[in-house]
């Protein structure tokens, strides 16, 4: 099971054959760059290539009305005068006599990808298509888009393999309306997208693109907008959405050419399972972003309890803001403006593309020592089960001041713990599993902290969950964040000694992870992050899995975790698999967390807030 990668060259023969500034960016280059740029990386020879096929005439009318696809199928014959005309009766749409065949394609490649993953032939995949989609409605064009390729993708997971819940994450500098019609009356699907608005005056220029737009009848808080009302996003503002909106929900574009096969190369390595480079810059969310994240929160907290449990308060009538004035003519796609932003997402993207050079993928994504080598049967055919130990003068000099790691077993761990940890340091391998005793669990994890903080990590995050200390003389320099799941009381002894009780139920957990432990995370940049499930962690594995997957994301991929020789024997096998790429097994039935859960988390991050800004959602209402 690999990623998947859909495409046909017979979607680049639709072309502009007049001329029309404003859809002149969509062209066939959109889709032979990113080919190229895959194909020159190495990433297309990874994914297994599928050719897109047609979508049939039932399969769009799983979305489109007979009329609009009769329509569509009669541009074949038009000539460039009347396609011409047709396409002024829709905004931003042109059509080609190639149109008809190429959106089919795009469909049917859609459902394709849906097919292969649904039947355990790939575990992911990307479908590379053109037209695009997601304006599309039920009997118009819009916006580029001819069939709505996602919403007849989502239809057909319904009804051909009995999906009930599917999640739509709509990422793109406009407003996927076209999706929201489709399903705004449906709770099935639960449509996200995060867009530009700019209070109604970036196109589509519509109203029901704010924040308070939440679905209709039975959908309602199954549509979720997120607009943003100025531009220059950044790493923060979108990861503060990630962690305050879209995965507590979720747990129940423009077409510059370079930026956008740039975006699918990473995509395509994402679904590969390879490790996203560390984000740069400063981790504090743009006051405009806050704005945009903490409107949706309170438009979406009425029907989400998971809002409200971070103390959101429901308020039921959102008041209606009108756009300001009319569209500005410098908004449209193609105009200088959007060209500018264009120029801006490139340049951050240059510098994201800058720390995949200065990090590139290491040769071995994830090795293990095992202290069981039966448990080794278990693993990915590409995990790497590792032997090798650090010199013994070494080990043992680091060992000398812990009298728990004078054993023979625990300094043959330790060897282990430490050859691996440098091995992730100079790059040879993305992220380590060690097994280690548990009557010496605590004093592996000092010299691991101390090693790492000597052999080149600036920045170390050490998530210690289960009955472990910090070690008493780590000074609060800046750089190490020690933070301790499984802590007798919620207490942020300083900004970098951090503990809370770990919750006992799904819902406690959730919230523990998204609401402090991911903010810390990505505010502080760690270059490495240890995790260490001491003796009693109390973690079932799918919550270490969760855990273990989620942290990969703050420092590039590189992870050690140090799991009991204790814990269960499946453990290390599960760790392996999701730091090799792999999804987290579900977490199971969902329990709510308790209100002293809440309360002790609602604290802490007031206490926390003011040095580090992730945290932060407008000051949450109480």
């Amino acid at each position: 099971m690999g990623t998947a990668l859909v495409y046909h060259e017979d979607m680049t023969a639709a072309r502009l054959l007049w001329d029309d500034p404003e859809c002149e960016i969509e062209c066939p280059e959109r889709l032979t760059t990113a080919l190229e740029r895959l194909q020159q990386r190495g990433l297309e020879q990874r994914c297994l290539r599928l050719a897109a096929r047609e979508a049939s005439e039932a399969e769009l009318g799983l979305v489109h009305s007979p009329e609009y696809v009769a329509l569509l199928q009669g541009t074949q014959a038009l000539g460039t005068g009347e396609l011409q005309t047709l396409s002024g009766q829709y905004d931003a749409v042109y059509f080609h006599p190639s149109t008809f065949h190429c959106a089919r394609l795009a469909a049917g490649a859609a459902l394709q990808l849906v097919d292969a993953v649904l039947a355990g032939a790939v575990r992911n995949g990307l479908a590379l298509v053109r037209p695009p989609g997601h304006h599309s409605q039920r009997a118009a064009a819009n916006g580029f888009c001819v069939f709505n390729n996602v919403a007849i993708a989502a239809k057909h997971a319904q009804r051909q393999h009995g999906l009930h819940r599917i999640l739509i994450v709509d990422w793109d500098v406009h407003h996927g309306q076209g999706i929201q019609y489709i399903f705004e009356d449906d709770p099935s699907v639960l449509y996200f997208s995060w867009h530009r608005y700019e209070h109604g005056r970036f196109w589509p220029y519509l109203r029901e693109s704010d924040a308070d737009a939440v679905g209709q009848g039975p959908g309602l808080g199954f549509t979720v907008n997120l607009p943003w009302n100025q531009v220059g996003m950044g790493n923060a503002d979108y990861v503060a959405a990630f962690l305050h909106v879209l995965l507590p929900v979720a747990f129940e574009g423009g077409y510059h050419l370079e930026s956008l096969s740039q975006s699918v190369c990473m995509m395509v390595q994402a679904l590969l399972g390879d490790p996203a480079p560390p984000l740069s810059g400063p981790m504090v969310p743009h006051a405009s972003a806050l704005e945009s994240i903490e409107s949706v929160r309170v438009a979406q907290a009425p029907h989400w309890m998971s809002l409200q449990q971070q103390g959101v308060a429901p308020v039921l009538s959102p008041s209606p803001r009108s756009p300001e004035g009319r569209p500005s003519p410098l908004l449209l796609p193609g105009g200088p403006e959007f060209k500018a932003a264009a120029t801006q997402d490139v340049a951050a993207l240059s510098s994201l593309l800058d720390q995949l050079r200065l990090n590139p993928t290491p040769p071995v994504r994830t090795a293990v020592a095992l202290t069981a080598p039966d448990a080794a049967l278990a693993l990915p055919s590409d995990v790497l089960c590792e032997e090798g130990s650090a010199p013994q003068e070494e080990t043992q000099a680091w060992a000398r001041p812990h009298e728990a790691l004078a054993q023979d077993r625990a300094l043959t761990a330790l060897g282990k713990v430490l050859y691996l940890l440098d091995r992730i340091l100079d790059g040879q391998v993305s992220s380590g599993i060690a097994v280690t005793p548990a009557s010496a669990a605590a004093a592996t994890l000092d010299v691991a902290i101390r090693c790492g903080l000597s052999h080149g990590a600036q920045r170390l995050l050490c998530l210690a969950v289960g009955q472990l200390d910090r070690p008493p003389d780590l000074t609060d320099d800046g750089r190490n964040l020690w933070l301790n799941i499984g802590g007798k009381e919620a207490a942020a002894l300083s900004m970098f000694h951090v503990s809370v009780p770990l919750p006992g139920t799904t819902g406690g957990f959730l919230s523990c992870v998204l609401a402090l432990v991911l903010p810390l995370a990505y505010s502080f940049q760690p270059d490495l992050v240890l995790v260490a499930l001491g003796p009693a962690h109390g973690l079932r594995d799918p919550q270490a899995a969760l855990l273990a997957a989620l942290l990969r994301g703050p420092a590039g991929g590189r992870v050690l975790v140090l799991v009991d020789e204790e814990s269960t024997p499946q453990l290390a096998v599960v760790l392996a698999r999701v730091l090799h790429g792999e999804a987290a097994p579900s977490l199971g039935p969902f329990s709510m967390a308790s209100p002293e859960e809440v309360q002790a988390l609602m604290q802490l991050r007031g206490q926390l807030e003011p040095r580090w800004k992730m945290l932060q959602c407008c000051d949450l209402v109480a």
